[in-house]
């Protein structure tokens, strides 16, 4: 594959101030030099590395635009490959032309995230960074940035390698006493192979622990906002996002279908879900909107399940409190300026987390946001510490992680340690396909897969 050079729209599909051509591949260089005659008259060729020129991008003999070529030569690249970019004039059409031109001039469309898997392969990150790449891309928030940035500095990648090092170190030892029974090999006790076992169990159990709100903080909470009709979902939605975004009036299943809406909250970024209103119905299109608003309850990271103070609680809302166990749920009790009418104790006593609010008020949010940060575990979330960023790292984590408690069980019951070698080994390759030292190829492409074609 890296025999070809690439080239693709390094800048989003849109007008802008600039926009930039990425060519990556052996003859990246030669290629640019071909589209691009620079204003003194020299060659690209001749241009050493972190070197620009500025000049026009030349097709078929016309001048397409003012331009300015950026060299870099590998290794000392993003790709690790001899890499050059064409910035022009930002807008649509003179983009692709000056792309067509370095296709014309011998590139070929590079493939969806092609030059970070290229920058994967050689060696210039790992693939936990290379995945943090997208999710830098995506993130929405500044507490989403700082956790993504961290990622692709390493902090998750140096945390797996430190674990991975003390199993490698034990698997050593383990190995060499197997296999070379007469020889004067010093033996390592039962006690520090335990220990050594046992700690790197724990650190990925505190990975695999702080899942949840890492992942909270970097892609944004999936939110689902639940109740029974005219208990104020809706213009809770329309508080959040800051408009007339779901239909709010007096008439019950108004809310037919889930309405969905991304927001920041502070530092949050929640996805909301506004749900049809919880109750049983003749209605057949307001009934199938009650279903997939009990779907979207039990998808939800996180519930916000609104009551109306102002009335009894019904037998939808006993429901909704029982359906709201064991999740991460808040419970919004609104209509606090109107007289109280709800069971409010049964309502505290079921919800760890609960916040009186009137939906029409713009000061809510403040308190709807500290709650939200705290049931998720972001007060404490640390931006610098390692964090696992999609579930394939988590499953990696959650085997190995199995792997060593089993082999520390198998330490103690007395089981020899040419078996208890062996779960070492199989932890050690969960965690090596993890950073990707050791993953298949279907797995990196399908990682891949999931980028824009510029990066």
């Amino acid at each position: 594959m890296m025999e070809k050079t690439i080239a693709a729209v390094a800048t989003g599909n849109a007008a802008g101030g600039i926009g930039v051509i990425r060519i990556s591949g052996e003859k990246a260089i030669e290629i640019a030099d071909k589209v691009f005659k620079s204003a003194d008259g020299s060659s690209l060729l001749n241009l050493e590395g972190y070197r620009a020129k500025f000049g026009n991008i030349v097709s078929d003999g016309k001048m397409l635009d003012n331009a300015v070529a950026l060299v870099f030569r590998a290794p000392k690249s993003y790709t690790g490959e001899n890499v050059c970019e064409l910035s022009v004039h930002g807008g649509l059409f003179i983009v692709e032309k000056t792309l067509e031109a370095v296709f014309k001039a011998g590139a070929e469309p590079a493939e969806a995230g092609e030059f970070t898997k290229r920058a994967f392969l050689n060696g210039k990150m790992d693939l936990t960074q290379a995945e943090s790449v997208a999710d830098l891309i995506s993130a929405e928030g500044e507490t989403a940035v700082q956790a993504s940035f961290n990622a692709l500095q390493g902090s998750l990648s140096n945390k797996i390698n430190g674990i991975l090092d003390s199993l490698m170190d034990c698997s050593a030892n383990l190995a060499a006493w197997v296999d070379y029974p007469d020889e004067e090999i010093p033996d390592m006790d039962d006690t520090a192979l335990g220990d050594t076992i046992i700690n790197a169990a724990r650190d990925l159990k505190s990975l695999i622990v702080n899942y949840d709100s890492g992942r909270a903080m970097v892609q944004g909470i999936d939110t689902a906002i639940v109740g029974r009709p005219n208990a104020g979902k809706s213009t809770l939605m329309n508080l959040l996002v800051g408009k007339n975004k779901s239909i709010v009036t007096n008439i019950e299943g108004t809310t037919r279908d889930i309405v969905e809406e991304s927001v920041r909250l502070g530092n949050l970024v929640l996805h909301l879900s506004d749900t049809a209103g919880l109750r049983k119905t003749n209605d057949l299109v307001e009934s199938i909107g009650v279903e997939r608003a009990y779907e979207k309850l039990d998808e939800a990271m996180l519930v916000l399940a609104v009551f109306d103070s102002n009335r009894k609680l019904t037998k939808e809302d006993l429901k909704l409190i029982e359906h709201c166990k064991g999740k991460k749920a808040i419970a919004i009790i609104n209509k606090i300026d109107l007289t109280q009418r709800a069971d409010i104790d049964l309502i505290t006593s079921a919800f760890e987390k609960c916040i009186f609010i009137s939906a029409k008020k713009a000061e809510s949010t403040k308190e709807l946001e500290e709650a939200i940060k705290d049931t998720i575990g972001a007060s404490q979330f640390d931006t610098s510490a390692p964090i696992l960023a999609n579930q394939r790292q988590k499953r990696c984590c959650e085997t190995a992680m199995n792997y060593c408690f089993e082999a520390h069980t198998s330490l103690i019951m007395g089981i020899t340690r040419d078996a208890v070698n062996v779960l070492v080994d199989a932890a050690i390759d969960e965690l090596l396909s993890l950073t990707g030292r050791k993953a298949n190829i279907e797995v990196v492409n399908n990682i891949f897969s999931k980028f824009c074609v510029g990066k």
